[in-house]
């Protein structure tokens, strides 16, 4: 394996019907692909050089949802590589921080003051109702390893009041019971960097957390509320 053999992981992936289980569906669901399809949706390019250089698509998603359906070639890429870059380095305890920080609003505001007033109860309805439900929705997978449907919703919701509406909107999205059911579970591009620190390669990001935050945080309200009102059942 050469020191010099790259494979690059920017989030670049919009998945076509039936590469991916439909949501909510059972892994084992029967959706093997051709060959030749399977090819064709890998998500993979190769830069031709010696040794040669990948590219590959991931999407934000737990990894065991699309895990059976990523192509052989593209895990063989993975392996064979031992230098590999992610959007953002999802190791880094400071890209957790900063990613935080950037979604709260600014110093003495409260959502109440930016969403319109009818919004924002329907907002506050909605995630009393996912907390009131969360206890129904959790596995028992996840309470032997001890997690509670307090925590869970605070991990998920908490602080709340304070966050930028594009943040809430993706917050809201992430509270259905298919989400809760599945927290706790890597992301693809977290486990495959867990799975790059497990296999002692070299690890880096393209991106900085701040790159990612400003032009989201520059979307104004009437951007966001189609996704938002979508998300409360509006």
């Amino acid at each position: 394996m050469s020191p010099w053999s790259w494979f690059l992981l920017p989030t670049l992936c919009l998945l076509p019907p039936g590469a991916a289980p439909r949501r909510g569906a059972p892994a084992s669901a029967n959706c093997e692909l051709k060959p030749q399809q399977s090819e064709l949706n890998s998500f993979l390019w190769t830069i031709k050089r010696d040794p040669p250089s990948y590219f590959f698509g991931t999407i934000h998603v737990p990894y065991t949802r699309v895990w059976d359906f990523i192509p052989d070639n593209s895990k063989e890429a993975f392996q064979q590589s031992s230098i590999v870059y992610f959007e953002l380095d999802l190791t880094d305890p400071y890209t957790i921080s900063a990613l935080t920080s950037c979604q709260m609003l600014p110093q003495g505001e409260n959502l109440q003051d930016v969403l319109p007033w009818d919004i924002y109860c329907r907002l506050k309805r909605h995630l009393e109702y996912v907390k009131l439900m969360m206890p129904s929705w959790m596995t028992p997978d996840q309470r032997g390893k001890g997690l509670y449907a307090d925590y869970l919703f605070n991990a998920i919701a908490g602080n709340w009041e304070r966050k930028r509406p594009i943040w809430v909107m993706l917050m809201v999205n992430s509270l259905t019971e298919v989400d809760v059911k599945s927290r706790g579970v890597p992301v693809l591009d977290l486990y495959l960097a867990q799975e790059a620190e497990r296999l002692r390669k070299q690890t880096g990001a393209v991106e900085k957390v701040e790159e990612q935050c400003h032009p989201l945080n520059g979307l104004n309200f009437s951007q966001v509320r189609p996704s938002l009102y979508e998300g409360l059942g509006l």
